[in-house]
């Protein structure tokens, strides 16, 4: 089984004031491992709600959620910091870099929360991480002496760093502009064709179509799926 996300009868409702918010309703979804996926749709259809469960940073209200093969959604805060430090990296629209930090400390971070890797490997996996995104040359400085491309570049050295099974991206071009837009789509096919399993919710047309599979959500339903063959009805 080539799985590496499995959603089945997936809901997420929102309950505030005594007022019901449904964000997902009935989502049924297989990602396989290796894919490029685009959640598309407009704002409020749910796709953000659908990338943060996705993510472990949040949980759905019912249904069964896998993570390469083991159940993750109904795991406490804890386990699911643990799972989601270890197998999945995010890239962010704010870049969420922090200031006080070098670049390069900056990439190290999900890294100290990993018992088995020493200081010394640390630094080396995010040394060879820059080097994959050409950032090398500034290794030292800190986020506000980069350009907007340049940081988001730092953003997926830091994704990519531990090696996730899986690379969420939320917007990831949305406060770039056109040219520093096509460096980072052009570094996220690079890593698609290494072998990295991306996940991406963006509302530029242009982004979309460099997946390879492409889900519209509308109304916190799936309404179209290019890949719907890889999907199944019921997940055991």
């Amino acid at each position: 089984m080539n799985h590496l996300i499995e959603l089945n009868n997936i809901k997420k409702v929102f309950v505030s004031d005594d007022v019901e918010t449904h964000a997902l309703t009935d989502i049924h979804l297989v990602i396989n491992k290796g894919e490029y996926v685009s959640i598309s749709g407009p704002s409020g259809c749910g796709k953000s709600t659908l990338l943060s469960i996705l993510g472990l940073l949040d949980t759905a209200t019912s249904g069964l959620h896998k993570l390469a093969g083991h159940v993750v959604g109904d795991l406490d805060n804890k386990s699911r910091a643990l799972v989601r430090n270890k197998e999945i990296g995010f890239i962010f629209q704010s870049f969420n870099l922090i200031s006080e930090l070098t670049v390069v400390e900056n990439i190290e971070l999900p890294l100290t929360y990993r018992k088995d890797i020493d200081k010394k490997t640390r630094r080396a996996l995010a040394e060879a991480a820059l080097k994959k995104v050409d950032m090398s040359h500034r290794s030292t400085h800190y986020p506000s002496q980069l350009s907007g491309g340049q940081q988001q570049r730092v953003a997926v050295a830091r994704a990519i760093v531990g090696a996730p099974s899986l690379i969420l991206a939320d917007e990831p071009t949305g406060n770039l502009d056109s040219k520093n837009a096509k460096l980072v789509m052009d570094l996220l096919d690079t890593l698609h064709e290494e072998g990295a399993t991306i996940c991406m919710v963006t509302h530029d047309p242009r982004g979309a179509q460099r997946a390879r599979r492409v889900i519209e959500v509308f109304d916190g339903r799936i309404i179209a799926d290019s890949g719907a063959r890889t999907q199944t009805t019921e997940v055991a």
